[in-house]
């Protein structure tokens, strides 16, 4: 049986100021739920419309009604389960290796996919400008399908660290040079921009390489590629030539 305190607090959490105010977030869907329980990632509770997860103490789960979940759950449909989780700590930055550096990116499926993009090859460190979508967006939790638990995210004034740092920096633009034709180093920070609007010009002007994904179309009319996509292609090219 679910309060009517505990149905506030969780719905609550859809909301950033709210997930700030308690540092709670939720994860929806078993596999998601699990890579946070086998990580460093501290319960809350535990809501399943199932007795599942036989290593989550008593205390820590309730089992509800399919109704109390749907009236809890942030899905159009909802899942069989639903957890609280502690935020983390934020860990300090590590300058090696590669950085992705992302400048207002505001899509929550963009983020989540590209999390579980930087887990996939191997990018330990993303840096975010604060306009950025929030990481603990319940959107983002599902998207990035327990990747949150092996990338460390900042959120930082992104213009000031580009300022600061000794690593080369690399961004993503239309007018770039080739990728494919590009040297690319093994250390470095690859910044990628907003949706609609690309990089900001005051994080342009801090950016040392410009590289594009040439388009192969005969009528050459695609305005753009999904950051998401880019970033999956970016990367990839970066570790091919590494």
């Amino acid at each position: 049986m679910v309060s009517k305190n505990q149905l506030k607090l969780i719905t609550s959490l859809q909301q950033k100021k709210y997930r700030n105010a308690n540092k709670l977030f939720f994860a929806e869907g078993v596999k998601g739920i699990q890579e946070l329980l086998d990580s460093n990632f501290e319960l809350e509770h535990l809501y399943s419309t199932k007795n599942d997860f036989s290593k989550v103490s008593k205390e820590l789960k309730t089992i509800i009604s399919d109704d109390d979940l749907k009236k809890i759950s942030a899905l159009a449909t909802a899942n069989s389960c639903l957890g609280v989780f502690k935020m983390p700590a934020e860990k300090p930055i590590v300058e090696t290796g590669l950085i992705l550096a992302l400048d207002s990116i505001r899509d929550p499926g963009n983020l989540g996919t590209i999390l579980r993009l930087c887990d996939w090859f191997g990018v330990e460190q993303i840096i975010c400008s604060k306009e950025t979508v929030d990481l603990f967006n319940p959107k983002v939790i599902q998207a990035t399908m327990g990747s949150i638990s092996r990338v460390n995210v900042n959120y930082i004034d992104l213009k000031a660290f580009l300022v600061e740092t000794n690593l080369p920096i690399f961004g993503t633009f239309m007018n770039g040079e080739n990728i494919y034709k590009s040297k690319l180093p093994k250390k470095g920070i690859i910044v990628l921009g907003n949706e609609a609007n690309g990089i900001s010009n005051e994080i342009e002007e801090l950016i040392q390489n410009k590289v594009t994904i040439p388009r192969f179309g005969v009528a050459q009319k695609t305005e753009s590629l999904n950051v998401a996509t880019a970033t999956a292609i970016v990367l990839s090219e970066f570790h091919r030539v590494s």
